[in-house]
């Protein structure tokens, strides 16, 4: 299998693990990002691509999808090396020719990616959807987990599974283009937020509490689908679907990164100091895996920790560097120039 020899590893395609490609070329290092997704954006592009982010500074309102797309543009000019759809899982410190410490990060693939410091930005580590087990044999046929475009969705019958944020902001945004939208929650009390909740009772989304959605009906693809209440008394209903999205959550795993060393909080966060080291040589992190006194967890606050990693890591691979380089108005950035 081939090596990638890079500056930085960067573990984690979402917001944070994006701008942080844009900071490390900012800072002449070269990267690779990596993500166990086969697209960039993290949770961002698989759970809600066209909600509407408010806490962006500079961004009144920016939907996940355009945010994404404004990152990846932003670090383009310092060709970061996407490696996606690939879990980072062994990792060896190892010594080069010239007595410099080095980590070796293997992937799923096999594939080696050679670097002087590793930046964990991963998140909440690789997360799989809970499955909605009645729907199953139509994985793929009119049952989906995320809805990273809305465009299949026009003219469908749409029933929506869950009670949290994403399943209530999908109905928000599908319903002016489908054909019809119903949302079936097993409680009586929703998790998502109330302004959303509100949004969504004003409009024309069916909403039928304390039931779940017990069989799935169809040849080739779903066409129905059978909602049974959960109070004695009331009869199962055959509702029109041709779109399920089950929006049950997600379950949370840090993967091989338990087997770095790395001290954890929770059994779920890496621990880290106000230079966003780890207690493993070479190996940082930044965003919502992280924990240290006084975290808060916003995409925002990711972005500068992701910076303050960038720049120790800098000074890990080269002691002779410096840990603050400037700001981008002070020197125009060096962006790698077409050969």
């Amino acid at each position: 299998m081939s090596t990638t020899t890079v500056d930085v590893l960067i573990v984690g395609a979402g917001p944070v693990g994006l701008f942080g490609a844009y900071y490390a070329g900012v800072r002449g290092l070269s990267t690779a990002v990596i993500d166990s997704l086969s697209q960039v954006g993290g949770q961002v592009t698989a759970m809600y691509p066209e909600k509407e982010i408010f806490d962006i500074a500079g961004f009144p309102a920016v939907s996940g999808r355009t945010l994404i797309s404004n990152l990846v543009e932003q670090a383009a000019p310092y060709e970061p090396t996407y490696v996606l759809g690939q879990e980072a899982q062994d990792l060896q410190h190892v010594t080069d020719e010239q007595g410099r410490e080095r980590l070796l990060v293997t992937t799923s693939a096999g594939q080696t990616i050679d670097a002087g410091a590793v930046v964990v930005t991963g998140g909440i580590g690789t997360f799989t959807p809970r499955t909605l087990p009645a729907g199953e044999d139509f994985l793929g046929r009119g049952l989906e987990y995320f809805v990273p475009s809305s465009a299949e969705y026009a003219g469908q019958d749409v029933v929506i599974v869950g009670g949290g944020d994403s399943a209530v902001d999908w109905a928000n945004m599908l319903h002016p283009i489908a054909k019809s939208v119903t949302l079936v929650h097993r409680r009586d009390k929703f998790r998502a937020h109330h302004g959303s909740v509100a949004q969504m009772e004003a409009a024309p989304v069916e909403v039928v509490l304390n039931a779940q959605v017990t069989e799935t009906l169809g040849g080739d693809r779903l066409e129905s689908v059978t909602v049974t209440p959960k109070g004695k008394g009331e009869e199962p209903r055959t509702l029109p679907c041709t779109k399920l999205v089950a929006a049950l959550g997600f379950t949370a795993n840090l993967g091989p990164l338990r087997e770095w060393g790395v001290e954890l909080h929770d059994n779920r966060h890496l621990v880290v100091d106000p230079a966003m080291r780890t207690n493993v040589p070479g190996v940082f992190a930044a965003g919502d895996i992280t924990d240290y006194d006084g975290k808060v967890r916003l995409i925002a606050v990711g972005f500068g920790e992701v910076a303050t990693a960038v720049n120790n890591a800098a000074v890990h691979i080269d002691p002779d560097a410096q840990l603050f380089p400037g700001h981008s108005t002070d020197n125009q950035p060096a962006v790698p120039q077409p050969a």
